[in-house]
């Protein structure tokens, strides 16, 4: 257990889906995944400074969702709820003890398709753990995430990987680390209603990860958006004139990839001037085979 107040930064990076495939539903509404998960060098912020008491805040200018809902929050509680019930001799005199001030920077948009939640909450996860002197296993750590989102685990496990089932069972890859352009429209695409629509492609063939990189990757949410949010369509035809376009997972995220940063670049200030995207977020950013928060560990741990 940590005894002294201290404070620390750390990343929550986003992540693109490289491809999705939907290979069928299961008896309790889940959809049965493959997808491809590649981190990027874009990302919240976490700031985390200890309490000598059971309170946990979260503060963040301009984030409007609910203490009560967040997934900061419920990420923060349920790492002291899995302790105290593990260690409940010695935990029960220092519970008080397990509190902390989180502050947020949030760059990563909600609905987007990034997984900045998902992010948010492994980040959590997985400082506290370290913060508050926990020693929860990786193992131990994604399965909690799991509870919390199905994309959390790839977070809390920090390297690309092919994912299967809803998305825990990850097994790791090495992508080339190409360059991306993001363009994002101001609207939040509801993945639940994404799911849900009857029109959505649920019987793709199994892929086998030895066969990956000899198939077409596609993501088989993108008609179901484009139907239904006709700006994460045009965000497809903007960048689909430069590049490749796809989005990622259920969007609204759009992006294309690039050999250079120069070339990503130049694309990037070329859309720039479309008066159509004012307001629209749009950024470039590098493919990363190891997630931000688990090179900072890792670099933590050689001191």
């Amino acid at each position: 257990m940590t005894q002294s107040l201290t404070s620390s930064v750390w990343p929550a990076p986003a992540k693109l889906n490289l491809m999705l495939h939907i290979t069928g539903r299961r008896d309790d509404g889940y959809h049965e995944l493959q997808t491809v998960f590649q981190f990027i060098d874009y990302a919240d912020q976490l700031e985390f400074e200890l309490r000598e008491d059971a309170q946990i805040n979260r503060h963040s200018a301009g984030f409007d969702v609910p203490e009560s809902e967040d997934i900061i929050i419920r990420a923060a509680k349920l790492l002291r709820e899995k302790y105290l019930n593990r260690d409940a001799g010695s935990a029960a005199e220092t519970a008080n003890k397990f509190g902390v001030d989180i502050y947020l920077k949030k760059h990563i948009p909600m609905g987007a398709g990034l997984g900045g939640g998902s992010s948010d909450a492994a980040t959590t996860l997985i400082a506290l753990n370290r913060l508050w002197g926990m020693q929860f296993s990786d193992d131990e750590i994604a399965e909690m995430g799991l509870t919390l989102g199905a994309d959390v685990p790839v977070f809390v496990r920090g390297f690309a990987a092919f994912a299967e089932g809803v998305g825990e069972n990850l097994s790791p890859v090495s992508l080339p680390e190409k360059w991306f352009l993001v363009l994002i429209p101001p609207i939040h695409v509801s993945t639940k209603e994404v799911f849900l629509n009857e029109g959505l492609t649920r019987d793709c063939s199994t892929i086998k990860l030895c066969d990956l990189s000899r198939l077409e990757w596609r993501n088989v949410c993108t008609p179901v958006v484009l139907e239904n949010y006709p700006m994460v369509s045009q965000a497809i035809d903007i960048v689909g004139k430069y590049s490749k376009a796809k989005m990622s997972g259920t969007g609204a995220s759009v992006f294309a990839s690039f050999d250079t940063k120069a070339q990503a670049d130049d694309i990037l200030q070329k859309i720039g001037l479309n008066p159509e995207i004012k307001g629209w977020i749009s950024f470039v950013a590098q493919g990363l085979n190891q997630s931000p928060l688990h090179h900072l560990l890792d670099s933590q741990n050689q001191i």
